[in-house]
C-alpha cells in the first residue's frame, strides 16, 4: 500500500524555499529585525560559503562548530537549524533533518504563511522515517489549520494503515475520495487503490464495493469490473441471496465480460430459466461452451443437459414461457415473464412493450424497471435506457446496478 514518491526531490524543493526565506542576517542595528551575534555570524558566513559550494559535509561540520559558540541568541540557533536542515536534506540524512526541523515549527522567526509548507515537509520526512504517530499528529495540526491537502490526508491514511489501524485508515481514505468526488474532481487511481486495500484489511465490504464502483467509473479496466462483480456476488451470497437480484448481477457481469467461472455460467442459466428467460440461458451457456469454460466432464455433461432444456424452452412462444416461469413461483406478473422471454430471444422492442405493460400496473417494481433499461439498451435506445435506469428506486442493490448499467452504456 505504501505510495511511491520521489521524496528527495520533493523535500529539496521545500527545503530550498524555506532556506531562501531566512538567509543569514549580518549584525545590524535595527530594532524590528532579528540579528545574529557577531561571533556566530562569522561562522555562519563560513558555513554558507560551503553550502554555496555544495560542500555539504563541510558545511555541517562548520555549523556544529557554530552551535558551540558561547553567547549565541535565539536567532543564531534558528539560522543554524535552517542551514543544517538544508545540508542534511541534500545528503539524504532525513533523521537528522527531522531533529532540527521539528523545533522550527514553533519558532518565532517562522512566518505563519510558511507553516503549511514546513508542516508538510516535516510530515513527509516522518513518513519516510516510518514515524507514523508523528505523521498522524502533524496531520492533525494540518487539518485543524485548514491546510491538509489531498497528499497530506493520503499520508495520514497510509500511516494508519501501516500502523495496522485499518478501520481508521478506511474512514480516512474513504472520506478523502468522497470529498474529491463531491467537488467534481477525479480521484487519482493510486489513491483509490489505497482505499481498496484499507477496505479489504478492515473487512468493510460496503466500502470495498463503493471503491470498486469509483474505480470502474473513473478507470474502467476489466480487472476493476471483475473485482466489483466479485464484491457484489459476496454481498448477495452473505447477505441473504435474492434470486432476482442475483440474476441482475449476472446480467451485468456478462455485459462487461467478466463472467469467468463455470459455476457462474451454470447458476446464471438456471436463474434465467426459472424466471422465464430461456433464450438468455441458452445464450450464456452457448457462450460458455464457445469459450471452453466447461472443462471437467461432469460440468460439460451437466451444462449440456441444461443447454438442451434451455433450447427446448426457448423454442416455445412467450406466453408458454411466461406460464412456465409462473409455475416456479419466482416470476413477477405474466407481462414481466413475457418480457423476459422476449429479452432472451433478443426481441428487445417486444420485451420493452411487455415490461412497460407491467410497470403501468406496478410502477414501483424496481427489478422490472432495471430489466426495462437493459432491454432498451439492447434495443439500441440509449437515452430511454438511461431514463429507465435513473428511475430504479427502492432497492439499494438494484439502484447500484442501475447506476453501473448507466456507466456501461456510456462506454
Amino acid at each position: 500500500m505504501q505510495k511511491k514518491m520521489n521524496l528527495p526531490a520533493a523535500l529539496f524543493a521545500s527545503a530550498v524555499m524555506a532556506f531562501g526565506t531566512c538567509a543569514v542576517v549580518a549584525p545590524v542595528h535595527a530594532a524590528d529585525k532579528p540579528m545574529n551575534t557577531k561571533a556566530a555570524g562569522a561562522k555562519l558566513q563560513d558555513a554558507k560559503k560551503s553550502l554555496d559550494a555544495k560542500k555539504y559535509p563541510e558545511a555541517i561540520a562548520k555549523l556544529k562548530e557554530a552551535q558551540g559558540v558561547s553567547g549565541k541568541n535565539a536567532y543564531d540557533d534558528f539560522v543554524i537549524n535552517q542551514m543544517l536542515s538544508f545540508a542534511y536534506l541534500k545528503t539524504n540524512n532525513f533523521a537528522e533533518a527531522e531533529k532540527v526541523l521539528e523545533p522550527m515549527l514553533t519558532s518565532e522567526f517562522v512566518p505563519k504563511s510558511e507553516l503549511p509548507t514546513r508542516t508538510k515537509q516535516l510530515l513527509t520526512i516522518n513518513y519516510t522515517l516510518k514515524n507514523y504517530d508523528k505523521v498522524i499528529s502533524l496531520g492533525d495540526t494540518a487539518t485543524k489549520g485548514g491546510f491538509a491537502d489531498e497528499e497530506i490526508q493520503t499520508l495520514i491514511g497510509q500511516a494508519y494503515y501501516l500502523k495496522g489501524d485499518y478501520k481508521k485508515s478506511t474512514a480516512m481514505m474513504d472520506g478523502i475520495i468522497q470529498n474529491i468526488t463531491k467537488s467534481g474532481k477525479k480521484p487519482k487511481e493510486q489513491t483509490l487503490i489505497l482505499v481498496q486495500n484499507a477496505c479489504t484489511k478492515s473487512g468493510d465490504n460496503g466500502c470495498l464495493q463503493r471503491t470498486y464502483e469509483q474505480l470502474v467509473t473513473y478507470y474502467p479496466k476489466p480487472v476493476y469490473w471483475q473485482n466489483l462483480v466479485d464484491a457484489m456476488y459476496k454481498t448477495q451470497t452473505t447477505g441473504g441471496n435474492n434470486d432476482k437480484t442475483m440474476l441482475q448481477v449476472y446480467r451485468l457481469a456478462s455485459a462487461v465480460d467478466v463472467l469467468k467461472k463455470p459455476s457462474d455460467f451454470t447458476e446464471y442459466a438456471q436463474l434465467a430459466m426459472e424466471m422465464g428467460a430461456a433464450g438468455e440461458a441458452q445464450a450464456v451457456l452457448e457462450k460458455g461452451f464457445t469459450n471452453k469454460i466447461f472443462v471437467e466432464k461432469r460440468d460439460v455433461d451437466r451444462n449440456q443437459r441444461l443447454l438442451d432444456a434451455a433450447k427446448k424452452q426457448a423454442a416455445s412462444d412467450p406466453a408458454a414461457a411466461a406460464k412456465a416461469a409462473g409455475a416456479t413461483g419466482k416470476a413477477d406478473d405474466p407481462d414481466v415473464s413475457v418480457g423476459l422471454a422476449y429479452l432472451g430471444s433478443q426481441q428487445y422492442d417486444k420485451a420493452v412493450e411487455a415490461i412497460n405493460r407491467s410497470l403501468a400496473k406496478n410502477p414501483q417494481n424496481a427489478d422490472a424497471r432495471l430489466t426495462l433499461g437493459i432491454a432498451e439498451l439492447k434495443a439500441g435506445h440509449k437515452d430511454e435506457a438511461r431514463k429507465a435506469f435513473k428511475a430504479v428506486k427502492g432497492d439499494p442493490t438494484l439502484e447500484r446496478l442501475a447506476n453501473l448499467w448507466t456507466l456501461h452504456s456510456q462506454a
